[in-house]
């Protein structure tokens, strides 16, 4: 049988609740050991004959900012390994550190450790009381979100930033106040002067992207068309005539802006909240069906999916980081086509 990995812990360096987690994970034992004379190494791992000294961040909670923070320090800090455990994290944050060689372990009971000779994955079972995350980046305040990625290079005033996301001031400045809390903005001046800038753009983007909910009215029809391109523009100038305003999104909208080797099933658009269901699948040249659909329109509670649309080839389409987002949500290898988008269309 092989022998558990043990880690090995500096007494002085780690909280209970961190303790706590670390004992409760399967195959981890811990020994508690006087306080070292490296202050960069709160820990170290004995595992298979060999060891590894490890740096230790402790959080409450880890979502897609606080893993894109770890991952800065790590970078910075490369002779030593970094570990985060917390509480609880999200799966978008454990892909992140996964990614970039930062170990977790949280209190789900999850944990992944990657080190040479060593691989501990752990998946968790059991589920805390969710915390509501302070001024989630769903809904209006995704639109803020939206609105600073547009132009991540941008000063804002939050004045500025609430007409720009057309939202109220007080939201605008709760959003801006908790990226500043995330270490995603920094902020100078005092007052009326005072602005916000922008500092990881990569991981606002992955923290809208985690946190964006929608559920959304689906309309299904099905039109008849000879290939997904002609569809695509048939849709959209159906509905311009008719004055909907809409926008293509998803895997369709993808292959105007980063054409992608994949088929285009279902043509995804959004279209106003106030649009008549009927009179949007008449515009779109589409019959209502119940399966084997073709077309799908989308309608939220309000027209924050249509915020900042464009055009592309005289088809209008949703913003990429809206079209980054829903593509995401496509179990039709939607993961795969929102990175090559990604990376195509975006940038970071």
């Amino acid at each position: 049988m092989n022998k558990r990995p043990i880690v090995k812990i500096d007494g002085g360096q780690l909280e209970a609740d961190a303790l706590r987690i670390l004992r409760n994970l399967p195959g981890v034992a811990v020994e508690e050991q006087p306080r070292g004379s490296d202050p960069g190494v709160d820990a170290i791992l004995h595992f298979a004959g060999s060891h590894a000294p490890v740096a230790v961040e402790t959080k409450r909670r880890a979502n897609a900012a606080t893993a894109w923070q770890l991952v800065q320090y790590a970078d910075a800090h490369p002779d030593v390994a970094l570990l985060l455990i917390a509480d609880e994290s999200t799966a978008e944050a454990r892909e992140i550190l996964g990614q970039h060689g930062v170990g977790v372990a949280d209190g789900l009971g999850n944990a992944h450790i990657e080190l040479p000779g060593l691989l501990l994955h752990l998946e968790g079972r059991g589920a805390h009381r969710r915390r509501a995350a302070p001024t989630r980046l769903s809904g209006k305040a995704g639109v803020v979100a939206q609105a600073i990625l547009m132009s991540p290079r941008r000063e804002w005033h939050v004045q500025q930033l609430a007409q720009e996301a057309d939202v109220s001031p007080a939201l605008a400045h709760r959003v801006v106040a908790r990226l500043e809390r995330e270490g995603l903005m920094t902020a100078e001046g005092a007052g009326p002067q005072r602005v916000r800038r922008l500092v990881n753009p990569t991981a606002l983007l992955d923290l809208w992207a985690e946190e964006s909910v929608d559920h959304p009215r689906r309309i299904s029809g099905y039109a008849l068309s000879r290939a997904p391109q002609e569809l695509i523009r048939k849709i959209s100038s159906g509905l311009d005539s008719r004055h909907i305003l809409h926008g293509v999104t998803g895997a369709a909208a993808a292959s105007l802006v980063a054409p992608f080797v994949t088929a285009v099933p279902v043509v995804q658009v959004w279209v106003a909240a106030k649009a008549s269901p009927r009179e949007a699948l008449d515009a779109a040249g589409a019959e209502p069906v119940t399966d084997g659909e073709n077309v799908v329109l989308l309608q939220d509670k309000d027209d924050g999916p249509l915020r900042f649309r464009e055009k592309a080839d005289g088809t209008w389409i949703t913003n990429r980081f809206r079209m980054y987002v829903d593509l995401r949500a496509d179990p039709r290898r939607g993961r795969e086509q929102a990175d090559h988008l990604r990376q195509e269309a975006i940038g970071f």
